[in-house]
């Protein structure tokens, strides 16, 4: 584990595409903000493992329903209509 020092405004960079800034200390709380492209999540630890411990309860729970859920997208896959292309046409093209 790294540990750093950081007064209020002052940033560690992690990677190329992570901020991370201080931006209030008051006490024994220090207030952070985290600038980082959308396709990286962002959790505070306990609700990171309360998303982890729900999703391991939801297999637990009926691993058989991912399995009921593909026959139910392959049957409603069938039962659709094949799409006619020259139907998105717009007209005189």
């Amino acid at each position: 584990m790294l540990i750093l020092s950081r007064r209020i405004d002052e940033r560690i960079m992690i990677g190329d595409q992570i901020e991370i800034s201080v931006v209030d200390i008051r006490g024994d709380q220090v207030k952070i903000g985290i600038a980082a492209p959308t396709h990286i999540k962002v959790y505070r630890k306990e609700v990171y493992q309360a998303i982890q411990q729900e999703n391991i309860q939801a297999v637990k729970a009926r691993p058989s329903a991912l399995l009921e859920l593909n026959t139910v997208v392959d049957r409603l896959g069938k039962d659709r209509k094949p799409r006619n292309p020259k139907q998105d046409e717009a007209p005189g093209s």
